[in-house]
């Protein structure tokens, strides 16, 4: 192939990629904007929502169309409510402290890698795409699945924008983060909000884990990746912005199909961790992130 089937198709796979650690990184974005968690367990919720798609579509069988749709609705919901007790019965607990939250979360981690390893085992599965299709390019055939990945990504990030900027509730999330305490003040209850916040951010990394896994395979130490990369993304895109998370996600992303593709992997990684200190010495809050007043 030449250079020029070459580019499309490292982009096209950089954007699935993209797709994907959007929506993850949106997830941890929004906990760390709203809630100033640094939650170190997200890739693990990220993993426990794509062994629980391979769970949910063995136990169903059949047609995989019928499988992958339960599961694209029933390991958001569980991974969810993983994250609602945890944030019950340990965030609460330590009044959201940040040094307690990190050590708390990296226990939480542990926990749900080691419950996943025994339960699930250590071997890589995989889960079966609803549909196999090919869609004709100019130079070659190319996955409509992972075409579809990207929009279904672009759809639930519209539907996010939509729900932050629109309504009531993404009000109150904003209120919350701007002022804790003056959102108390005014009848907010921020102990429900911070709890909604934090489920809903895993739920987003549980509907990411779904999307990928059946091009991607389940495996319980899945979730290391996708936690460094979203942090990566987050710091780049600047805190709790919708813009910026998906400008980053796609800024590495298709950076990283297009480096590893006409040169390395590790090239790709070293210029992400590069880009990274640029923007930590140069503007610390992000590309589209607000300096602290």
């Amino acid at each position: 192939m030449a250079f020029g089937p070459h580019l499309l198709l490292a982009v096209l796979e950089g954007l699935v990629t993209s797709a994907v650690l959007a929506l993850t990184a949106l997830g941890l974005s929004l906990v760390f904007g709203v809630m100033r968690v640094v939650n170190v367990a997200h890739g693990e919720l990220f993993m426990l929502g794509a062994v629980l798609a391979w769970a949910i579509t063995t136990t169903i069988g059949g047609n995989p169309a019928i499988g992958f749709m339960a599961a694209l609705v029933l390991a958001p919901l569980i991974v969810g409510a993983v994250a609602l007790a945890a944030e019950r019965l340990v965030l609460r607990k330590v009044n959201y402290d940040p040094e307690a939250t990190i050590v708390a979360t990296i226990g939480l981690l542990y926990i749900i890698q080691q419950l996943a390893l025994t339960f699930y085992g250590a071997d890589a599965r995989p889960v079966p795409p609803p549909f196999n299709m090919r869609i004709s390019l100019p130079w070659f055939g190319y996955s409509g699945y992972k075409l579809s990945i990207i929009g279904a990504s672009a759809l639930l990030l519209i539907l996010s924008w939509l729900v932050m900027t629109r309504t009531k509730a993404g009000l109150i999330m904003r209120a919350t983060q701007y002022d804790r305490e003056t959102a108390q003040a005014f009848g907010i209850p921020v102990d429900r909000v911070y709890a909604g916040v934090f489920a809903l951010g895993a739920m987003l990394a549980a509907v990411a884990a779904v999307l990928i896994v059946p091009i991607s395979q389940a495996h319980y130490l899945m979730g290391q990746d996708p936690l460094l990369l979203s942090f990566i993304v987050v710091i780049i895109g600047g805190l709790g912005s919708l813009r910026g998370t998906v400008v980053a996600a796609v800024l590495i992303g298709v950076s990283d199909g297009v480096i590893s593709m006409f040169f390395s992997p590790t090239l790709a990684k070293m210029i992400a961790t590069l880009l990274v200190a640029m923007v930590l010495v140069f503007r610390p809050h992000g590309l589209f992130g607000k300096a602290a007043q």
